[in-house]
């Protein structure tokens, strides 16, 4: 198939993009629809809000914010619980991002694989990618015990701080690596948490030496995460697998016996997306 840059002659432009299309100024932004997008950002993560609160947090009326929930609750983008006068995240987002996650079939794949760790566990098995340098979690599976972890589709976590994200870090190109690290801060969220650059590259040479990562109350004080890269066709790390739990269920002795499950689920997903 010739190349779509050589094919294409002078003055003419690929299907689907308009003549301008590099123009990123704001003669080419819709503000209204960027504020409604703004909007049911902001929502989702408040986890639900009133009117007030939402249109307070934003830094605008009412009135403005109300318009652009109604028009939004009209393609069922977002809910309202007349009981509590709460506005929330409405079905039709999530049927919105269900497009992204099946866009590779990784979601679907990993399914069968993500139960089955579970059970062979006891834990929850959780599925992330990196998503604009953080860890993008798309898929879980909850233990049936009274504690867990819980990372619902469509959460995020900082990298460092996350076992899916070491794990990703840790076998990416390096030069992708350093610009993930470079944009962010190393947070800290626990006494455990790796805010030292130095120290982090040394638990990341670790990951790669062993083939897995462990998240030891780094995020979360009292729960620890055993994680493994998941590689495609190309031979380069696209996701994460792990289970999480809490450290009275995950001690010292426990990571390697979990890791063994872990990486085994991860070369089984791996080999369902087509890596060699």
């Amino acid at each position: 198939m010739p190349n779509l840059k050589t094919s294409l002659q002078p003055g003419r432009r690929a299907r689907g993009r308009p003549r301008d299309w590099h123009d990123k100024t704001d003669q080419n932004t819709i503000k209204s629809l960027d504020r409604a997008i703004t909007v049911l950002q902001r929502l989702g993560e408040m986890g639900g809000a009133t009117l007030s609160v939402l249109a307070s947090d934003l830094g605008q009326s009412s009135a403005t914010v109300y318009r652009v929930l109604i028009t939004l609750e009209g393609r069922g983008l977002v809910e309202f619980d007349e009981v509590a006068q709460v506005w929330n995240i409405g079905a039709g987002a999530y049927l919105i991002g269900a497009h992204f996650l099946r866009r590779t079939g990784l979601v679907d794949r990993a399914r069968p694989i993500l139960r089955h760790l579970m059970q062979a566990t006891g834990e929850t098995a959780n599925l992330g990618i990196e998503k604009g340098g953080e860890v993008l979690f798309v898929s879980q599976v909850e233990t049936h015990s009274n504690i867990r972890a819980f990372f619902p589709p469509g959460s995020v976590s900082e990298m460092h701080a996350s076992g899916i994200g070491k794990a990703l870090l840790a076998f990416m190109p390096q030069d992708r690596r350093e610009t993930v690290l470079s944009g962010c801060g190393l947070t800290r969220y626990t006494d455990q948490t790796l805010t030292d650059r130095a120290a982090l590259d040394r638990d990341l040479a670790s990951c790669r030496a062993r083939g897995y990562a462990v998240d030891a109350d780094e995020k979360t004080q009292g729960m620890r995460c055993i994680a493994a890269p998941v590689y495609d066709v190309f031979d380069e790390a696209v996701a994460g697998l792990s289970v999480s739990g809490p450290t009275s269920r995950i001690s010292d002795n426990d990571i390697p016996r979990l890791a063994e499950h872990v990486t085994a689920a991860a070369r089984r997903l791996s080999a369902a997306v087509g890596a060699g």
